[in-house]
């Protein structure tokens, strides 16, 4: 496993638009392990290819030792509810907003073996997972914010 360079909210790669994965190889699964250890490295929660370079649909979430997921090619297929919460990114220095996002998702993804999963995430757990899929569209979390947070 190897650290990855994060990619910050300063260079335009970040607000591309990801492609989806087809090829569910060897490859993938390193990508995915130097993605779980630069994350965890810096301290996230979630990190999208993008955020390490690569304009692929996949992310890697990890709210706690019992929420990790892989996510390739997800999609959100249907969304609940609502809950603000503050937000920060590894993409994006020294800033924090609240943002708006669904409670609940049923989200659709694929795991490192191309095996396709259907859940319902709820949550700080859906927060992220929408938090990372933005990130394969361009959007970034500060696109989204709803109130700002005034640090004294």
């Amino acid at each position: 496993m190897a650290l990855r360079q994060i990619v910050k909210d300063t260079d335009p790669q970040i607000r591309k638009k990801s492609r989806e994965v087809t090829n569910f190889d060897n490859k993938l699964a390193i990508l995915l392990d130097d993605m779980r250890e630069t994350m965890l490295k810096n301290d996230g929660v979630g990190l999208a290819g993008v955020q390490v370079g690569i304009l692929r649909r996949i992310a890697v979430v990890e709210t706690s030792k019992e929420f990790f997921r892989e996510l390739i090619n997800p999609v959100i297929l249907e969304e609940k509810g609502e809950q603000e919460g503050i937000e920060g990114c590894l993409s994006v220095d020294n800033y924090n907003c609240y943002v708006i996002r669904p409670s609940e998702i049923t989200l659709e993804y694929y795991d490192r073996f191309g095996k396709k999963h259907r859940e319902v995430v709820e949550g700080f757990n859906a927060r992220a997972c929408c938090h990372e899929i933005d990130h394969m569209d361009g959007i970034l979390f500060k696109d989204k914010c709803s109130k700002e947070i005034n640090y004294r």
